[in-house]
């Protein structure tokens, strides 16, 4: 696990539009604060996952996983940098499971951004797993930025729903 940014705005990368979105978005408010800017990708070897009688034709090398996930994240770092240059930022890669990765980087983040998938129904939010773990555990705000719906159109993100488990009514 690397060291954590103190201060920071965190975001969680993972290639999506949604977290791209959720990128741009908290570079602005990076610069805005005057705060530096933690981009995270958490990734984790596949193999320990897997049956051990699972054909391994196919399979990539922990090798070539992490080189996949160092690509992610300099992907989403030239995204940045093509957006908003004038952000301070810090770029990190590290193993284990995302939950876990990015609740031990906010511990002293000003907020986590994360992005999310347009809403298809007015049911509720389109979190996934992640999402709903970083919201439930994550000791900093919690905001999350949806995918646009058109190339040209803005993330505007929404603070993410408080959860009611356990209230009753008076």
């Amino acid at each position: 696990m690397m060291d954590v940014v103190k201060g920071g705005l965190v975001v969680g990368v993972d290639g999506s539009a949604a977290a791209l979105a959720a990128l741009r978005w908290s570079a602005t408010k990076a610069r805005l604060l005057r705060a530096p800017l933690v981009v995270v990708h958490a990734w984790q070897p596949t193999a320990v996952l897997r049956a051990p009688y699972a054909p391994a034709a196919g399979r990539r090398t922990p090798e070539q996983e992490h080189a996949c996930a160092a690509a992610t994240l300099e992907e989403a770092v030239a995204e940045l940098l093509d957006a908003d240059a004038d952000v301070d930022f810090v770029p990190l890669l590290d193993c284990g499971p995302a939950e876990r990765v990015l609740l031990c980087h906010t511990s002293d983040a000003l907020l986590l951004a994360l992005g999310r998938k347009p809403l298809r129904d007015v049911t509720g939010p389109a979190l996934g797993a992640v999402a709903r773990v970083c919201l439930r555990y994550a000791v900093c705000p919690v905001v999350t930025v949806p995918e646009p719906r058109s190339p040209g159109e803005q993330a505007r993100p929404r603070p993410a729903p408080k959860t009611t488990a356990g209230l009753r009514r008076a």
